[in-house]
Protein backbone atom coordinates (compact mmCIF):
# COMPACT_ATOMS: atom_id res chain seq x y z
CA UNK A 1 0.00 0.00 0.00
CA UNK A 2 1.13 3.49 -0.57
CA UNK A 3 1.27 6.20 2.06
CA UNK A 4 -1.62 8.01 0.39
CA UNK A 5 -3.86 4.92 0.61
CA UNK A 6 -3.01 4.43 4.28
CA UNK A 7 -3.74 8.08 5.06
CA UNK A 8 -7.12 7.88 3.33
CA UNK A 9 -8.04 4.73 5.28
CA UNK A 10 -7.05 6.43 8.53
CA UNK A 11 -9.24 9.45 7.79
CA UNK A 12 -12.22 7.20 6.98
CA UNK A 13 -11.74 5.34 10.27
CA UNK A 14 -11.56 8.58 12.23
CA UNK A 15 -14.74 9.91 10.63
CA UNK A 16 -16.55 6.67 11.42
CA UNK A 17 -15.43 6.83 15.05
CA UNK A 18 -16.60 10.45 15.41
CA UNK A 19 -19.99 9.68 13.84
CA UNK A 20 -20.45 6.65 16.11
CA UNK A 21 -19.52 8.64 19.22
CA UNK A 22 -21.91 11.44 18.28
CA UNK A 23 -24.80 9.03 17.68
CA UNK A 24 -24.10 7.22 20.93
CA UNK A 25 -24.02 10.49 22.87
CA UNK A 26 -27.23 11.76 21.30
CA UNK A 27 -28.94 8.44 22.02
CA UNK A 28 -27.94 8.57 25.68
CA UNK A 29 -29.20 12.14 26.00
CA UNK A 30 -32.49 11.30 24.26
CA UNK A 31 -33.09 8.23 26.43
CA UNK A 32 -32.18 10.04 29.64
CA UNK A 33 -34.49 12.89 28.69
CA UNK A 34 -37.47 10.55 28.51
CA UNK A 35 -36.82 8.64 31.72
CA UNK A 36 -38.59 9.66 34.90
CA UNK A 37 -36.22 11.46 37.27
CA UNK A 38 -36.68 8.89 40.03
CA UNK A 39 -35.88 5.97 37.73
CA UNK A 40 -32.79 7.71 36.39
CA UNK A 41 -31.59 8.43 39.90
CA UNK A 42 -31.95 4.82 41.03
CA UNK A 43 -30.21 3.46 37.93
CA UNK A 44 -27.31 5.89 38.31
CA UNK A 45 -27.11 4.96 42.00
CA UNK A 46 -26.92 1.25 41.15
CA UNK A 47 -24.21 1.86 38.54
CA UNK A 48 -22.12 3.76 41.09
CA UNK A 49 -22.32 0.81 43.49
CA UNK A 50 -21.55 -1.71 40.74
CA UNK A 51 -18.48 0.31 39.71
CA UNK A 52 -17.25 0.39 43.31
CA UNK A 53 -17.77 4.11 43.97
CA UNK A 54 -19.10 4.93 47.43
CA UNK A 55 -22.00 7.32 47.45
CA UNK A 56 -23.28 7.29 51.04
Amino acid sequence: MTTQTLAKASINTNVLAVVFAALLGLSIIAIAGHVQADGLHHNAHDVRHAAGFPCH
